[in-house]
């Protein structure tokens, strides 16, 4: 068996910075957004067309998506249309299937909205219910309320509907039923539905409770957002823009992404940030920077000509003011303060654009005007630049560049020593996107397996070691669902009814929960090994805390020598993998926890012997002084 000895200093290099570990996100719709209902609004839709009732279907019933005459709001001018024959209507609706599905608990009480006129005055007399129902259209909770076909005007209906029984599957529907007599066909319209469970920390238009728990689990410190490609946006028309994404739901049009699927913007800017608050993190936060991904690759993509950026640029001063501004001297600001939130959220780091060694040639005016006009006007903010590290050459210079890379397991382990040759010339780095994404014998990965889990965690030993320089570190992507996704792996997975723990977020977690606030150097790993670890301080609780990668298939046995006057004999080990459990596996839905961390004790002294388990990431916490 192998044997590596590992002297710790005593004295600090470098304090870790307090945002090193966090979360970068891509959108919420069905995932971390707490709405059950799949197209509610019915944004961005050709009326007329069977796609137009994505996640819709019809009870006994005709219905349509229509251009409506006179729409709930200017920004949501299409609703849903039923037709209601002349007598009498039994039951008569639609029902909407959620984002592959709908999970029910008896005993939880749902909070359900809708919008709904006559188009044309009638003598219709009944009512609608609004009911959680199963597959076989057992009803789970109901709630009716009256209506009459006076009602020509958009009339809000809020409800809510205990559920009384809890159905042995997630495939249950939303539905909206029409019983009643007219002695004519009726019409009756209805725009921006709506179905939330309790939402985490009861926060209205909130975050789903399991996915947002997972997720504060990792004591995250930072907050990537609105994140990734989705900011760009298809075509410039369609980007991502801040003041789209704030307010009432009635007023944001929402958008089509880039990968395909329709944003509602329901989590939009301020949630964000409220949901920033919730868990304690700092948000990093892009503008947009006069790039859209037009065409079959970002490769394909359309830049704003110099000539014309100048409203853009006003677009992003609004968008920080509307974070960080005095409501006295920003009408972006005192929206904010209007939505309850006078004080200005916490901001550093303002993130120009994504992935601008896409485009790089027009990156170097659309970086210097947008970063000459913001700096002028948020001289404390931090702008971190997305090309490619000093290629394109940047005016003024980048203090901040954001660095992305999705690779196989060989690469990360080949490259634990990346940063340790980057100049120390002032300039951080955020790597804002890594993952391990194909393995040469599967291809691209569907889950997290151990096998990348451990590899990323010696890149990660890399990162802590040169936080000097690394400031901020994400996993990505952050969430996909098992039923529909663009890209896979996922740090979590999650359908209607559960969340998935992957390999990957036990990494994160281990190393986010277990950070230190001073790096301690030793003996450095081998550039060309298999086992990596970094040793770090937590000064207030008085402990040393040693992260481990083995990245072979055999264990190695470390000694560790410790400088300090007094060492506890006792310390404690947190242990992901290392059972002789195939390292090729993964965490699914079938089987979500076949890997999870193990604690237990360990035999320690200024003088110890660790075996680091084959295949495994290993935390050990140690008291000492």
């Amino acid at each position: 068996m192998a044997q590596t000895t590992v002297t710790v200093s005593a004295t600090a290099s470098h304090p870790i910075p307090t945002a090193l570990w966090g979360q970068m996100f891509e959108s919420g719709d069905g995932g971390l957004y707490a709405e059950l209902l799949q197209n509610r609004a019915f944004q961005v839709m050709t009326p007329g067309t069977t796609a137009a009732l994505l996640g819709w279907k019809a009870l006994k019933a005709t219905i349509a998506v229509i251009a409506d005459s006179k729409p709930v709001s200017s920004a949501l001018p299409n609703s849903l249309q039923l037709t209601i024959p002349a007598g009498n209507a039994v039951a008569l609706g639609f029902a909407n299937t959620g984002f592959s599905g709908i999970k029910v608990t008896a005993g939880t009480t749902y909070k359900a909205s809708f919008y709904y006129r006559f188009p044309t005055a009638s003598t219709f007399s009944g009512t609608i219910s609004a009911s959680l129902q199963s597959s076989t259209g057992a009803v789970l909770g109901v709630q009716k309320v009256s209506v009459v076909g006076s009602q020509t005007t958009w009339k809000q209906v809020q409800l809510s509907i205990a559920a009384t029984t809890t159905p042995s599957s997630t495939a249950n529907t939303f539905a909206i039923t029409v019983d009643g007599t007219s002695p004519s066909e009726d019409k009756i319209n209805f725009a921006m539905l709506s179905l939330f469970p309790p939402t985490f920390k009861n926060r209205a238009n909130g975050m789903r409770a399991d996915i947002a728990q997972a997720l504060a689990d990792m004591k995250p410190s930072f907050f990537r957002l609105p994140g990734g490609n989705n900011l760009e946006g298809p075509t410039i028309a369609a980007r991502w823009q801040w003041n789209a994404t704030v307010g009432p739901l009635l007023n944001r049009p929402g958008r089509l992404g880039d990968w395909g699927y329709v944003n509602t913007d329901g989590f939009g800017l301020f949630e964000h940030l409220t949901w920033c608050e919730d868990l304690n993190m700092q948000p990093i936060m892009a503008v947009w920077a006069g790039y859209a991904l037009t065409g079959a690759s970002p490769r394909d993509g359309t830049s704003v000509a110099e000539a014309d950026f100048g409203p853009y640029i006003q677009q992003a001063i609004d968008q920080i003011n509307f974070v960080i501004g005095d409501p006295a001297k920003s009408a972006a600001a005192a929206l904010r303060s209007s939505l309850g939130h006078p004080a200005p959220f916490a901001l550093k780091y303002v993130e120009i654009g994504n992935e601008d060694f896409f485009g790089s040639t027009t990156y170097v005016y659309r970086w210097k005007d947008m970063v000459t006009a913001l700096k002028a006007q948020f001289p404390t903010l931090h702008f971190i630049a997305t090309s490619n590290v000093g290629s394109p050459v940047l005016t003024p210079k980048p203090t901040e560049y954001d660095i992305h890379v999705y690779d196989a397991p060989t690469w990360f382990v080949q490259n634990t020593f990346y940063y340790d040759g980057f100049k120390r010339d002032g300039t951080q780095y955020f790597e804002g996107e890594y993952a391990v994404t194909k393995t040469p014998a599967v291809g691209r990965l569907p889950f997290p397996t151990l096998e990348s889990a451990v590899a990323e965690a010696a890149f990660m030993t890399g990162l802590e070691r040169n936080s000097d320089i690394v400031f901020a570190a994400a996993y990505a992507p952050l969430l996909g669902s098992v039923v529909t996704h663009q890209w896979t792996p996922n740090l979590l997975a999650f359908d209607a009814g559960s969340v998935y723990k992957s390999t990957s977020f036990y990494v994160q977690q281990l190393f986010s929960v277990n950070r230190g606030d001073q790096y301690l150097p030793s003996t450095l790993p081998s550039k060309t090994g298999t086992v990596f670890w970094s040793v770090v301080r937590n000064t207030p609780a008085g402990q040393i805390i040693i992260k481990i990668s083995n990245t072979a298939t055999t264990a190695t046995t470390l000694t560790f020598v410790l400088p300090f006057k007094t060492v506890a004999t006792k310390g404690t080990i947190q242990l992901l993998g290392g059972g002789g459990t195939n390292e090729t596996l993964s965490n699914t839905p079938a089987n979500p926890t076949l890997f999870v961390p193990v604690t237990s004790s360990i035999n320690t002294a200024k003088t110890f012997n660790y075996v680091a388990p084959a295949s495994s990431v290993s935390v050990l916490t140690i008291t000492a002084s």
